[in-house]
């Protein structure tokens, strides 16, 4: 059960479990985004990672989910800043941004992916990369993170037509990277990643 963890939590004494995911490491333009969504029970039973959801699911999974939970963190870190301090560094900072945001905060934090010193500093966590697929408030986040990054792409379709954004959201399919050997890079793209730059 994609919830039995957070139910352990719960059963020990915890009020309030939260799950954080990042989304968008992988695409050459935007920024990555992270979600922490806290809740203080179990939620939507058919919750997965957002990667193997359609565009549909998430969107009706993602009311659920903002129905469901206490309180909702969402933060972007962007190209520029991704460009400064690596990928990795700049997924971690949007973790610690969107626990900034949260109204409300948990007593425990469950991680997808690698470990994040700074919020290890403020509340207990446990990280694991695949989380998404193992605990229901990670894919929560993972879903909440990846609809507004979606959004977002969708407008920058519209600032920087021709690149395709709002089909490929950034990632490397063969339209961007046509786009992109035609256009030149725009000002949303990642210039330290392999592709962007000639």
């Amino acid at each position: 059960m994609i919830w039995s963890t957070e139910q352990t939590l719960f059963d020990r004494g915890c009020k309030l479990v939260a799950g954080s995911d990042e989304v968008g490491r992988g695409p050459l333009a935007g920024p990555v985004v992270a979600a922490v969504v806290v809740f203080d029970r179990c939620g939507p039973a058919d919750v997965a990672d957002s990667k193997t959801l359609s565009a549909a699911r998430r969107m009706a999974l993602q009311k659920q989910i903002l129905t469901l939970s206490v309180s909702v963190g969402i933060a972007a870190v962007d190209n520029n800043e991704i460009d400064a301090i690596n990928i990795l560094e700049a997924s971690r900072l949007a973790m610690v941004r969107a626990w900034d945001k949260l109204a409300v905060k948990a007593d425990y934090l469950l991680l997808d992916g690698a470990s994040v010193p700074d919020l290890e500093k403020r509340v207990p966590c446990r990280a694991m990369p695949g989380g998404d697929g193992r605990w229901g408030s990670v894919a929560s986040a993972s879903i909440v993170g990846k609809v507004y990054r979606d959004r977002l792409m969708e407008h920058y379709d519209r600032v920087y037509p021709g690149y395709g954004f709002a089909r490929h959201k950034g990632y490397p399919t063969r339209q961007h990277l046509e786009a992109l050997a035609s256009l030149g890079p725009c000002p949303i793209h990642r210039r330290s990643f392999r592709g962007v730059t000639r």
